[in-house]
């Protein structure tokens, strides 16, 4: 008696591989198990495939989503901003001050790119700056950024 693969064989599978991406830890299993669905689509779809036809399709199909995942989609998912950073990678980013004379002498400035989640933050400054200032985050106290006035020459001082 010889097994032949029938479509619902290839569904079952796939079903049972992405399922169990819920107990492995890999992010594989998921996508052999998308490639056995589309193997079970296409079987349906040209039941004269032969099972080695379909091994093979089904390792294809595998590689080739497991190869999209990683080329395309994951990294759209990537967050470019610096929210749950470390203080160390706040400390140092510049921004532009948009706003003077807030309460408690706080300015508001904005950063080219989220620092901890936000473009815009109110500040506290260690010297007087005026709109369009661009400031460098010094400290952290609390929930406040500490801004100085930033100048190409502390740059170079640095270098």
């Amino acid at each position: 008696m010889e097994f032949v693969l029938e479509p619902w064989h290839w569904f079952v599978l796939g079903i049972l591989l992405i399922l169990s991406e819920l107990l492995l830890p890999a992010f594989a299993a998921l996508w052999f198990g998308v490639g056995a669905l589309m193997v079970g689509v296409l079987y349906l779809l040209f039941p004269m495939m032969g099972t080695t036809t379909q091994l093979v399709m089904w390792i294809i199909l595998s590689v080739l989503c497991t190869l999209l995942w990683f080329k395309f989609i994951k990294p759209l998912s990537i967050d470019k901003t610096k929210a749950g950073l470390s203080r160390e990678a706040t400390i140092g980013q510049i921004g532009m001050v948009i706003q003077t004379n807030l309460e408690h002498d706080e300015v508001k400035v904005r950063f080219p790119m989220p620092v901890l989640g936000s473009d815009e933050w109110n500040c506290r400054t260690l010297s007087p700056v005026q709109v369009g200032d661009r400031v460098r985050v010094v400290d952290i106290l609390g929930n406040d950024l500490v801004v100085q006035l930033h100048s190409l020459q502390n740059d170079n001082e640095k270098q």
